[in-house]
């Protein structure tokens, strides 16, 4: 019999009123999964074991999810498919990164530790009668099995032929001074096109040290089948990446290299150097780009020797994404897609400023990456298409699917 939604809302608006119990709270659980396979039928356009002519998708298996009501912790099954991504309408997504701001928050404010902007927070989400600290504990408790469960996941099931690698900064108290922490962040790019967030980890500094062990941790989860790496010149990066991804290529991140050669040029030449060297990415064809390069080069050099030897120094790894399938290079030859995350990042822990912890700040910048990885999952458009993630492969049909990408753009 189908499921009158309208009428089980009406139920669970009901049930956000009642009196906290197990009876209640087993009731709204029964409720909520029974919405979502509904939506899932109706999106599939298959009940579960049935055949029909318009299915689109098939079920494959289940994660789970916590979802926290007036009537109690909701013990959800969020189901998966084979091929795209499901997520029900009736959950909240950013649920998760209020909870995990919430609990930095009066974590900060338990310890003593809060500014001007972390009390007016604390009244606004309507706590300025106080918490106790073994609440706090159980909120924080409860984000970080979620998060931790998050970063130790099995990376095995699928290859990343492309990662970025990228860090940001936020401030700490660590032994009782306010200090720098890195966030540093890696995305990929799995073989099917879509994208995941794969780790993150918070840290003194960036030195190599940081960096090998937090690829290395990549490593033993299975990342695997990297082809490319895209990132920035960090002091370390590139012999942790050599050291643990082996067989990887290297991509220097052409957005932070163009601000590096700016800032040796006059600001009256900066808009005329900039142009130039945007000229040698604008090239269709492989040895096109690299001999764009040096002719660039050698343009530059003769008002500046400097940025000439930048130039050439750095074509190798500045020129790695020419390797790869035309229709992948706007895509991978900057890290771009992980500044915008970054950004995201920086958005929600500006609102805490100074963290009382870097335990607090990981469980912050954790929710946030959950969250974003969980969007990505949603999405109805992959990072790149299973088409031209087929050339890693089978090179030979480039340009078949090149055009074909031309023709469906």
């Amino acid at each position: 019999m189908a499921l009158d939604q309208s009428a089980l809302l009406e139920v669970l608006d009901a049930l956000k009123v009642a009196d906290v119990g197990d009876r209640v709270r087993q009731a709204a659980e029964t409720i909520y999964q029974a919405l979502i396979e509904a939506e899932l039928t109706e999106t599939i356009g298959a009940a579960l074991h049935e055949r029909t002519e318009h299915r689109t998708a098939q079920r494959n298996g289940h994660r789970t999810r916590t979802l926290s009501t007036t009537a109690g912790d909701l013990e959800l099954r969020i189901p998966k498919l084979r091929t795209g991504s499901f997520f029900p309408s009736l959950l909240e997504r950013r649920r998760r990164v209020d909870q995990a701001l919430f609990a930095v928050v009066m974590e900060a404010y338990l310890h003593g530790v809060s500014t001007r902007k972390v009390d007016d927070l604390v009244k606004a989400l309507g706590a300025d009668s106080g918490i106790s600290k073994s609440e706090v504990s159980r909120i924080c408790a409860d984000l970080d099995t979620e998060v931790g469960a998050f970063r130790d996941r099995s990376l095995a099931e699928q290859p990343f032929p492309y990662v970025f690698l990228d860090a940001t900064y936020c401030k700490a108290r660590v032994n009782h001074r306010v200090v720098s922490q890195a966030v540093v962040i890696a995305t990929g790019v799995r073989a099917d096109g879509w994208r995941e967030v794969l780790g993150f980890a918070v840290g003194d500094s960036e030195d190599g040290a940081f960096w090998t062990a937090f690829l290395r941790s990549l490593k033993a989860r299975g990342l695997g089948g990297v082809q490319l790496v895209i990132s920035d010149a960090h002091t370390g990066l590139t012999q942790a990446i050599s050291a643990v991804l082996l067989g990887a290529a290297w991509q220097r991140c052409r957005v932070h290299f163009l601000r590096n050669v700016l800032a040796q040029v006059p600001k009256g030449s900066s808009e005329m150097v900039a142009a130039a060297i945007r000229t040698i990415f604008a090239q269709p064809k492989a040895d096109m780009v690299r001999e764009q390069l040096h002719v660039i080069a050698g343009m530059l050099g003769r008002q500046s020797a400097k940025v000439e030897t930048m130039l050439r120094d750095a074509a190798p790894d500045l020129l790695a994404f020419a390797d790869f399938p035309v229709a992948h290079w706007k895509k991978i030859w900057s890290t771009n897609p992980l500044e915008r995350l970054n950004k995201e990042v920086k958005r929600r822990t500006d609102v805490v400023g100074v963290f009382p912890n870097p335990a607090a700040l990981l469980r912050l910048a954790g929710a946030v990456l959950v969250e974003a990885h969980d969007e990505w999952q949603t999405n109805d458009r992959r990072y790149l298409s299973d088409n031209t993630m087929a050339l890693l492969t089978n090179p030979t049909t480039q340009d078949e699917v090149a055009t074909h990408e031309l023709m469906t753009a």
